[in-house]
This record gives C-alpha cells, sequence and structure tokens, in this order.
C-alpha cells in the first residue's frame, strides 16, 4: 500500500534473524541530517530484499554470535523520518546508526524469552519514514511494538 508516508514493507522470512544492515545518509553535503534509508535483515545465512534505498548510504552490519538474538530496537524519529536505530541483543551487545535527532522510541518484547522475529513499516523512496518491531517466542506467535 501506498500513502503519502510511503510503501509498506515487512522483512517477514522463515528462520531466526541473524544479522542487520542499515544504510544511512552521510551528515554532510546535501543532506543536512543523518536519515535512514535503507535496511536488511539476515536470516540464517541469507540477506533479506533491501528495504528502501542504499544510494548515497553509509553501510553499517552487525552479525549475530549463536544464541544471540534482538531483545531491544531503539531510535529517534525527526521531520517524518526515521534519523535513529539501536539494535540490542540478549548478550548486551549493541549496534546504533544515525544521528540522535528528534522524539525517542523504544520497542522491547512484553514476554520473557521473546526475540525479534521481523519488522516493518513504510520507506517513501528517500528514507524509512515508519518501524514496527514484531517478537515472538521462538515457537510461538508474534507481539508488535510500532511507530
Amino acid at each position: 500500500n501506498k500513502t503519502k508516508h510511503g510503501t509498506e514493507f515487512s522483512t517477514a522470512h522463515e528462520g531466526r534473524i541473524t544479522g542487520v544492515r542499515v544504510y544511512e545518509y552521510p551528515h554532510y553535503g546535501y543532506y543536512y541530517n543523518n536519515y535512514l534509508n535503507g535496511i536488511q535483515l539476515m536470516y540464517n545465512s541469507n540477506w533479506t530484499e533491501l528495504v528502501g534505498i542504499n544510494s548515497y548510504g553509509n553501510e553499517k552490519e552487525m552479525t549475530l554470535f549463536n544464541n544471540e538474538h534482538f531483545v531491544q530496537i531503539s531510535g529517534k524519529y525527526y521531520s517524518g523520518y526515521i534519523s535513529e536505530l539501536m539494535f540490542v541483543t540478549n548478550e548486551g551487545r549493541s549496534f546504533k546508526v544515525g544521528q540522535p535527532y528528534g522524539i525517542s522510541f523504544n520497542f522491547y518484547p512484553t514476554h520473557d524469552g521473546s526475540e525479534l522475529r521481523f519488522i516493518s513499516g513504510r520507506q517513501n523512496g528517500f528514507a524509512l519514514t515508519s518501524i514496527g518491531a514484531h517478537w515472538a517466542l521462538t515457537s510461538s506467535g508474534f507481539f508488535l511494538s510500532s511507530l
């Protein structure tokens, strides 16, 4: 579905997440703020299709260890775009991309033992305009957090 806020996306895929890759616009030149313009998740050893774009983007990537999974996503929302994302794992490692501008948001599971299974949101061909986190126990249904 396409709206003024962009086209919906979802990274829903079989398997467990084993990595994340995010593209950000550089903090210089024509763009005054860092906006996150593309994102991919890795399931087992396969990357999902790129959500958004990666033109002019700085690519940042984190690969998870065995038995490691994401238990929190935090970030900033500024002027209609996602300006910062931070992924936190059950091992206490974190991965942060973007700049700390705007309104803060925090997503985390409400059920003990849950982990990030996929993300969804909208992108408008320039950057990510919204994001949601979908959590699940490794063998049950999904729980949603979204902005």
